[in-house]
């Protein structure tokens, strides 16, 4: 790694705490390229005194970091920047739709629609035959059983193969926090009351059709549709008076 100078010099960022500028200076390391994917961080003594920080803020920081998956404690080794990887550093996206309620959790439906929608239209330029067998297979899976755990599981693998095709490990990574099985259980629940069975099986054709096409703007108007129908049904659910069986 290259000699990291001791910032003393430059001005400090006044805002927030001690804790937050030091892991501000930690990312701008990695994201400079002073601290390279998989290499070992220098000893906490040695990071606090180069960034002039004290060793406390430094540990809180480094803490800090190892939870978001930017840095890894090795035991017995140290701690080490991680490889970087989408998936790793967007989990915390998964930890906010699980825990959201009400007007939030229709807002992160907005987030999807957006994403997804592009996705998919992504995908139908892009997918492969290997590929759209995967997808036909949870397609049809989802078509031959009422099971709500069976229908779930197919229809959350359904949108992760589609996702997957798109080519885009960051957005898939996004996708995948937001589209996960305890968020998707918890709208199903509720949902499945409204018909939405057949609803969405109906959706979920419409996009295969147009993955089958290969036809951009038809898949993202499906996907925008597919997902939309949910935001729309969720952010009339936010705007009744509050039921326990219906909080999504």
């Amino acid at each position: 790694m290259d000699e990291i100078p001791a910032r003393n010099g430059e001005a400090a960022p006044q805002k927030g705490t001690v804790t937050q500028r030091a892991i501000d200076q930690i990312k701008a390391l990695i994201g400079e390229g002073r601290l390279e994917p998989g290499e070992r961080l220098p000893t906490e003594r040695d990071l606090a005194a180069r960034l002039g920080i004290s060793r406390s803020s430094m540990r809180e920081a480094i803490r800090a970091l190892t939870v978001m998956g930017v840095l890894e404690a090795r035991h017995g080794s140290g701690i080490y920047v991680t490889q970087l990887e989408a998936g790793d550093l967007l989990e915390t996206f998964g930890v906010v739709a699980d825990l959201s309620r009400g007007p939030r959790l229709a807002e992160l439906l907005e987030v999807r629609r957006i994403l997804e929608s592009t996705a998919t239209a992504l995908a139908a330029a892009r997918i492969t035959p290997a590929q759209l067998a995967q997808v036909e297979k949870h397609l049809t899976a989802m078509n031959t059983t009422d099971d709500p755990e069976e229908i779930l599981a197919h229809d959350l693998a359904f949108h992760r193969e589609i996702t997957a095709a798109a080519g885009n490990d960051s957005m898939a990574a996004i996708l995948e926090g937001l589209s996960s099985r305890t968020f998707r259980a918890r709208v199903w629940r509720a949902y499945q009351e409204e018909g939405a069975f057949t609803r969405t099986r109906r959706e979920h054709a419409a996009i295969h059709r147009a993955l089958v096409a290969h036809d951009p703007e038809a898949a993202r108007a499906a996907a925008a549709a597919h997902v939309g129908e949910v935001e729309q049904w969720l952010r009339g659910q936010a705007a009744s008076p509050p039921s326990d069986e219906h909080q999504a």
